[in-house]
């Protein structure tokens, strides 16, 4: 009973769970927390507008809108008026957009992107396209015909590609922050990121490197991508995390030191923070639902730097 209560909001197939869930959106004025889960979500914004938190990001939205969020992210909406809109939400065991079909989601733009806006604008003929495919993957679950979760599957994948293209317009281009970093620095500092998130993780280095005061980067990062370069540094060293608990065996220990981090416990301290959940149980629960699968590719470092070094070919 007390590991059902830990694990309530969590997508377990063991009690049932879905793999796939659609719901509708309905926020008044007051700041609202979704649960904290292990989906991926995407939220289609009808109508309203306010601020949401994705961790201590912050950022606008308004009707018209999608906005993209990763699994275990802590989420905050503070609406200024009414919204109504959709929300679909997807296990990585019903499609799994940073590795078997990172194509799909063009991993790195619309999910885990620490360098980019998890917000993608929908013009007059996108929006009639979103909202055919979200209400088809609706009734496709409600009817829950033949193969119903392969026409779901198909659908889902449409719409992440339609998402993807509107937020990587360039053809062929589905790279970090491309279409959010309009500050020159700001593609500096993504690239400083990647090539030295694991040994330098103070705003202070960076800066330097940029030859400008730390002060001057935060209000670029903030001005801009509504957030700080301390958070930029922490999301992709959590990313590295995540991949390596998920798909390699190594241990937490060798995972932090690999990070930077000489200390396992402020390690640990920092993804429980981020995540809700400790390094061990994230990974053992998460192989648990996905039965090993998570396991079963080789690969040493996580999708987004494959993307970050293609953009620079």
């Amino acid at each position: 009973m007390a590991k059902r209560n830990i694990t309530g909001n969590l997508y377990d197939p063991r009690n049932g769970d879905q793999a796939i869930r659609t719901q509708s959106l309905k926020l008044d004025r007051k700041p609202t927390d979704p649960a904290r889960t292990n989906y991926f979500s995407i939220y289609f914004i009808e109508s309203g507008s306010g601020i949401f938190w994705a961790d201590a990001s912050s950022f606008e939205f308004g009707p018209d809108s999608l906005l993209f969020f990763v699994p275990y992210q802590h989420v905050r909406f503070v609406p200024d008026s009414p919204v109504l809109g959709e929300v679909i939400q997807f296990h990585a065991n019903f499609l799994c957009v940073e590795t078997f079909h990172s194509e799909v989601g063009c991993s790195g733009v619309l999910f885990n992107d620490p360098y980019g806006i998890p917000v993608v604008p929908l013009d007059e003929q996108s929006k009639p396209e979103v909202m055919n495919l979200i209400e088809r993957i609706r009734k496709e679950q409600s009817d829950s015909e033949l193969a119903f979760g392969e026409v779901m599957l198909a659908y889902l994948k449409v719409l992440l590609i339609l998402a993807a293209r509107l937020k990587s317009p360039k053809a062929g281009v589905c790279v970090p922050g491309a279409n959010d970093l309009r500050h020159p620095a700001l593609v500096q500092l993504r690239d400083l990121i990647e090539q030295n998130y694991c040994t330098l993780h103070s705003p202070a280095e960076y800066a330097k490197r940029l030859h400008m005061t730390a002060k001057t980067l935060g209000r670029i990062v903030r001005e801009n991508l509504g957030t700080t370069p301390t958070d930029l540094i922490r999301n992709r060293i959590l990313i590295h995390a995540k991949w390596q608990l998920l798909h390699t065996l190594k241990p937490v220990k060798e995972i932090s030191l690999e990070l930077g981090f000489s200390d396992e416990l402020y390690f640990s301290r920092l993804f429980k923070k981020a995540t809700g959940f400790s390094p061990t149980f994230f990974r053992e629960f998460e192989t648990e639902i996905r039965g090993g699968s998570n396991l079963s590719m080789f690969s040493a470092h996580a999708p987004i730097l494959r993307s970050a070094a293609a953009s620079d070919t």
